[in-house]
């Protein structure tokens, strides 16, 4: 204990530090980061005071520039203005606005095309301020056919779209159509050989009946069958006002005809219709879809070319075909008309008012049919300026009365084609006799046993000059080993016949021989000898008679 107390007597105490509490804060004259020197009374303050300055302006003093941002939090005489919204509110609450693009459809084309990744085509973007837009055979892919129909939706420039030859899908077809019902401009639409088929049909002919603008709808080679056929019909009934179109080499048939003449019977406003290249093969059918067409009073161009049509039934139909007021041209190539089929058809000629073009050509028409149908245009009523006839054999009669035609006034642009001028020269050929006795000749002379069948027929026919049936000629050859086969028998009993008898034919061996003559006139048969004189038999005398003679004399009684 003493010890303890004795080292707490020897410690000296150098420095004792006040006691400070962290929670207190230091008046502002002792802050490290501020420098104030306070000379005598505030201006700032003095103008408040008077209400001529207000501390919460929002302007932030030059003086304070170089203060840290943790003391300008802090400072006396700072006022930090307010946060203001960076935008949330209006990314939240209100839609981002719509990019507006001008009407002709530039800009929204190559903005699609960056959205969806493809590369936009020059050319549709350059004539989409033009009036055509021509890609024909272009490879249009099919996603690259929704921003075309999106460009043309509002496009006030363009009036014919021409994408033949690109094969369409269906999603292509849909973006199409969709276009066709805010488009006002188009006029012309035409997608030759696309392929589109029945769905395609189905889909792009969905807003056909919306579209008022649309005015030639061109859908060759595209597959459409009897179901497309159809499709296309029920778009017509529903108000399509498209009233020139192209259906060839489609396969239409049966069913489209029935439609069409269903269709046609309540709205008959077309005035260009093309079904060249269909299987129009069903007469009743066809036959009613004709009707109805010949009732139209707006028809202008009619195509029925390769159906295969043909007949009576079918060639009065189209006889009414002729009355329809503005018919102007009339397209009946590569069918089966003939004869009476055709003299059916050209008797309404004259009541046709318009009609200027008439096809005929490779129709199986006699030379005799060609001339009937040009005798026709000799007459005034008639306004025919083209007569189609190509591979149409005509006479000579025919070339005569054309140049009378051409001749005439009302005439002087007249155009008629047609096929070869058969002449009236006959054909020589070789002569059959002469060919097949060289022939039984050659024949008989190059076998090991030599025949000469020129002296054979003469010998033979010198035999047997009556008729042969082959069966029979042919054994007596056999059997004198005459090297003659049996298609030259029948050879010989075509062109040297004898009376045909019900089970055979024969041949006629003095119609032979009397050519053999001709033929070679050196050939004769060796004289027949003749017969030999029977030897005179000799009566034996009657016993003693020569005595009696010798004693018999004149004067003896």
């Amino acid at each position: 204990m003493e010890e303890e107390s004795e080292t707490n007597e020897n410690v000296d105490f150098i420095f004792v530090a006040d006691e400070q509490e962290s929670s207190v804060e230091q008046p502002p004259e002792e802050w490290s980061s501020v420098e104030i020197e306070i000379k005598g009374e505030n201006k700032k303050k003095l103008l408040y005071n008077e209400g001529l300055y207000s501390p919460g302006s929002g302007e932030l003093c030059a003086k304070y520039i170089t203060v840290s941002n943790s003391s300008v939090l802090r400072h006396l005489y700072y006022n930090y203005p307010p946060v203001t919204d960076p935008g949330i509110n209006e990314a939240l609450l209100k839609s981002k606005p719509e990019t507006i693009y001008p009407d002709d459809g530039q800009a929204l084309y190559l903005h699609l095309c960056h959205e969806i990744n493809i590369c936009p085509v020059r050319l549709f973007h350059k004539s989409l301020l033009t009036p055509e837009i021509n890609l024909r055979f272009y490879g249009v892919e099919d996603k690259g056919v929704r921003p075309m129909a999106m460009a043309l939706q509002f496009n006030k420039n363009v009036h014919r779209f021409n994408i033949s030859g690109n094969f369409l899908s269906n999603d292509a077809c849909y973006h199409i159509g969709h276009m066709l019902s805010y488009n006002c401009t188009l006029t012309e639409l035409i997608l030759d050989g696309c392929r589109i088929g029945a769905s395609g049909m189905l889909r792009l002919g969905r807003n056909l009946p919306i579209n008022r603008s649309l005015m030639f709808l061109s859908l060759e080679s595209n597959y459409l069958g009897d179901l497309g056929g159809t499709h296309f019909a029920q778009q017509i009934f529903d108000g399509a006002t498209v009233n020139r179109v192209n259906l060839a080499k489609n396969q239409l048939g049966r069913l489209t005809a029935s439609a069409l003449a269903e269709v046609l019977e309540w709205t008959n406003k077309l005035t260009h219709l093309n079904l060249s290249w269909n299987c129009f093969y069903h007469v009743p059918s066809t036959v009613k879809m004709l009707e109805q067409l010949a009732s139209s009073t707006c028809l202008e161009e009619l195509s029925l070319a390769f159906n295969s049509l043909g007949g009576d039934r079918v060639a009065n139909v189209i006889k009414k075909l002729l009355l329809v007021p503005t018919l102007k041209l009339l397209d009946l190539s590569h069918n089966n008309f003939q004869n009476e089929a055709i003299d059916t058809i050209t008797s309404n000629l004259l009541s046709a008012r318009k009609l200027t073009t008439f096809n005929l050509s490779f129709n199986p028409l006699t030379p005799q049919d060609a001339f009937n149908v040009l005798q026709k245009m000799l007459k005034p009523k008639v306004k025919i300026n083209q007569l189609l006839l190509d591979n149409v054999c005509v006479s000579k009669s025919f070339v005569e009365l054309l140049a009378r035609v051409k001749r005439r006034k009302n005439r002087k642009n007249f155009v008629c084609t047609f096929g070869t001028v058969l002449q009236n020269w006959t054909i020589v050929g070789p002569d059959p006799r002469d060919l097949i006795l060289k022939r039984a000749q050659y024949l008989g002379m190059s076998k090991k046993i030599k025949v000469d069948t020129a002296m054979y027929f003469l010998s033979l026919a010198k035999e047997n000059p009556k008729p042969i049936a082959t069966k029979e000629f042919q054994d007596r050859l056999d059997a004198d080993h005459v090297a003659l086969d049996e298609d030259l028998v029948a050879g010989l009993a075509e062109i040297f016949p004898g009376p045909r008898t019900p089970k055979s034919r024969t041949i006629n061996l003095n119609l032979i021989v009397e050519y053999v003559l001709r033929l070679w006139p050196d050939k004769k048969l060796p004289p027949t000898p003749p017969p030999e004189p029977e030897p005179e038999i000799e009566e034996a005398p009657p016993p003693g008679g020569e005595k009696e003679k010798k004693g018999k004399g004149k004067g003896k009684k």
